[in-house]
C-alpha cells in the first residue's frame, strides 16, 4: 500500500516557475515508478512526466519536454515536478501517482495508486 500527498501547487504568471512535490508513504515505494498527470476543467487526464524506480530514466509529454523536469529521492519517498516557463495552457489539478511496471508509465489506468492532486493557475 503507497499514499501519496501532492503540495506546491498555486498561481503563477505566465513564464514563470513552480515545484511540485509528491510525499510518499509505504514500504515499498522504491519499487514502483511514478508519474506526474495533470486534468484540465472539461478534459480528459493526461500524462506530463514519469520517472523509473531507480531514478535513471526519465519520460516526457511532448507539451513539457524541455520545460518540466521529474526527480525522485528513494531515502525521502519523495517525487519532484520542476515546472518552469509556465504557459496558461499548463493550467490544471496535477495529480502524483505510482505504477509497477515502466512499460505503462502513459496510461493511467494502469496506475495502482494516486494522489488528491494541487491546483495550478497559470495566468497570461
Amino acid at each position: 500500500q503507497v499514499q501519496l500527498v501532492e503540495s506546491g501547487g498555486g498561481l503563477v504568471q505566465a513564464g514563470g516557475s513552480l515545484r511540485l512535490s509528491c510525499a510518499a508513504s509505504g514500504r515499498f515505494f522504491s519499487s514502483y515508478a511514478m508519474g506526474w498527470f495533470r486534468q484540465a476543467p472539461g478534459k480528459e487526464r493526461e500524462f506530463v512526466a514519469a520517472v523509473r524506480w531507480s531514478g535513471g530514466a526519465t519520460y516526457y509529454a511532448d507539451s513539457v519536454k524541455g520545460r518540466f523536469t521529474i526527480s525522485r529521492d528513494n531515502a525521502k519517498n519523495m517525487v519532484y515536478l520542476q515546472m518552469n516557463s509556465l504557459k496558461p495552457e499548463d493550467t490544471a489539478v496535477y495529480y502524483c501517482a505510482a505504477v509497477t511496471s515502466w512499460v505503462f508509465v502513459r496510461d493511467s489506468r494502469r496506475y495502482d495508486y494516486w494522489g488528491q492532486g494541487t491546483q495550478v493557475a497559470v495566468s497570461s
